[in-house]
């Protein structure tokens, strides 16, 4: 049995079977992304008519396999076009949603903190946003500070964070 050079160079130049099912369960996986997003943002995402109706169908899909069905239908339509610029756009919402979660936890920190009446964090806040209302931000903190120690619901506590959140807001403008 002789082995023909051309024949094998063929082989070698094509993806093995493993390959094409790692790239096909890749774009099944961005599918799901798809699927996890508001609708707001799937709209924003500039998808082709079939796939964008595809996907608004599986967001109305109850039934489990019927889910499955849908998304291995997103995952053909994926592979049929080119998913490098929709992978990118899934990356800069991710990126937004974990900035969104980074300043969320950062900002409970803060007034956790300030909450039991941690000084340097009130120096951290206010050098953070320096047009900040330091007499109201005190009101609030002792109001809070207060309300934990008689064990009362956090009203105050969530002003505070409301307060931080709205002059996070109002900085990032």
């Amino acid at each position: 049995m002789t082995t023909d050079p051309d024949n094998n160079e063929e082989l070698h130049s094509r993806p093995n079977k493993s390959q094409l099912k790692r790239d096909s369960q890749h774009l099944l996986d961005i599918g799901e992304d798809i699927l996890k997003l508001k609708v707001e943002e799937v709209q924003a995402l500039d998808l082709p008519a079939a796939l964008e109706e595809a996907v608004s169908t599986a967001l109305r899909i109850k039934s489990r396999s019927g889910l499955k069905r849908q998304r291995q239908y997103i995952g053909k339509l994926l592979r049929s076009m080119d998913s490098e610029h929709l992978e990118a756009q899934l990356r800069k919402i991710q990126h937004r949603h974990d900035t969104n979660t980074a300043q969320f936890k950062r900002l409970e920190r803060w007034r956790d903190m300030l909450i039991d009446n941690d000084k340097a964090t009130l120096g951290e806040v206010i050098d953070h946003f320096p047009d900040i209302d330091r007499q109201h931000v005190n009101q609030l903190i002792r109001t809070a500070h207060q309300e934990k120690q008689r064990e009362k619901p956090p009203a105050a506590a969530r002003k505070l964070f409301k307060y931080l959140s709205e002059m996070e807001e109002s900085k990032s403008q």
